[in-house]
């Protein structure tokens, strides 16, 4: 009983956060819209104070593709994440490596009571693996060629219950969205950051410059460094919020995929042979780093714990994911009354 409302707990916990993740970046688009309409109407004052600028169409328009994205976002964030890897989708198993895959994923969609997950694989040597979609019906799993060469088939299916585990605590919602918009708003800081260095940033701030008060040309000035720190620090702050609510739920994922297999030593040597590659997952990028089981990009915060490293790591010290799960093997072997593995 107590599982179940821990496990309703967190979906609706994840519901509330994609909801609020949505609304927040339909806000922030609308501040840079807004923002740069009343940079532009403080500027086309004249002498008498009479504004040439008054129509807010950069805010309207701006909020309006805001919207269009997050849906789009929400309907094909989960396509956006594979291509962006360069996951294909595994329909026609070749090799017993990939057929022992395909089986797995069923095993643990039938254990975890949910629709079997579209399969894909990403053509990258380093052991990994990242769920996506937008629930349990669109869900997929993706594994590296390195994952399936790396693992017995044990392991392998510990691995996939963890990311069964996202789909039934419907992370992969929350994540993917995640994803879907950072990587939107990077790029518009990307193109905004290209707009001042080529000279848009005279046009905002150089209209009618000359012919306002100085009341009307400070709050300007004002509003306009404003808008212009948000564009700096918007995609530093998404990333971290990113990262921000990524890391407990790898834990959670963990415990998950322990209960699925009734194995948490298979996951625990998974992950300390995913740990023990040395080469970082080059096909998955930052944007889409919270996603995977195992950081793809090898960050030293990810190491460590605190305040500081919570906030800032994408994931849990894999030293400690995997104290806890061979602590959880421990204690299965001690109530079964055998002999627990050293």
């Amino acid at each position: 009983m107590t599982a179940t409302l821990n496990l309703l707990e967190q979906q609706a916990r994840n519901r509330r956060q994609t909801t609020l993740w949505l609304v927040l970046f339909i806000l922030f688009f609308a501040w840079l819209g807004f923002g740069g309409d009343l940079v532009l109407y403080l500027g086309s004052q004249d002498a008498y104070g009479v504004a040439h600028y008054t129509m807010p169409w950069i805010g309207i328009v701006v909020t309006l593709i805001a919207a269009i994205v997050a849906w789009n976002a929400v309907r094909r964030g989960p396509k956006q994440v594979l291509w962006a890897c360069g996951g294909v989708e595994l329909t026609d198993p070749q090799t017993l490596e990939e057929k022992q895959l395909m089986n797995v994923v069923e095993e643990m969609a039938i254990a975890a009571g949910l629709p079997r997950p579209k399969v894909y694989i990403v053509e990258d040597a380093d052991p990994n693996a990242f769920a996506t979609g937008n629930g349990p019906d669109t869900a997929c799993v993706a594994v590296t060629r390195g994952l399936l060469t790396t693992l017995n088939r044990d392991e392998l299916q510990a691995v996939v219950a963890h990311e069964m585990g996202h789909v039934r605590n419907l992370d992969v919602r929350l994540m993917t969205l995640i994803a879907a918009l950072v990587g939107v708003i990077v790029i518009l800081s990307d193109g905004m950051g290209r707009f001042f260095r080529g000279g848009g940033g005279r046009l905002l701030g150089g209209r009618g410059g000359g012919r306002k008060g100085g009341g009307a040309g400070a709050l300007m000035l004002v509003v306009l460094v404003l808008w212009l720190i948000t564009l700096i620090l918007a995609p530093l702050i998404t990333r971290l919020m990113a990262m921000a609510v990524s890391r407990n739920r790898e834990y959670l994922a963990d415990a998950t995929g322990a209960e699925l297999t009734r194995n948490p030593a298979a996951l625990a040597s998974a992950l300390q042979k995913i740990e023990a590659a040395e080469a970082p997952t080059a096909s998955i990028k930052r944007g889409t780093a919270h996603l995977c089981i195992a950081d793809p990009l090898g960050r030293a915060v990810n190491a460590k714990e605190g305040r500081l490293a919570n906030f800032f790591g994408t994931h849990p010290p894999m030293a400690m994911r995997i104290t806890r799960l061979k602590g959880m093997a421990f204690q299965s072997a001690k109530a079964a009354g055998e002999a627990p593995a050293v």
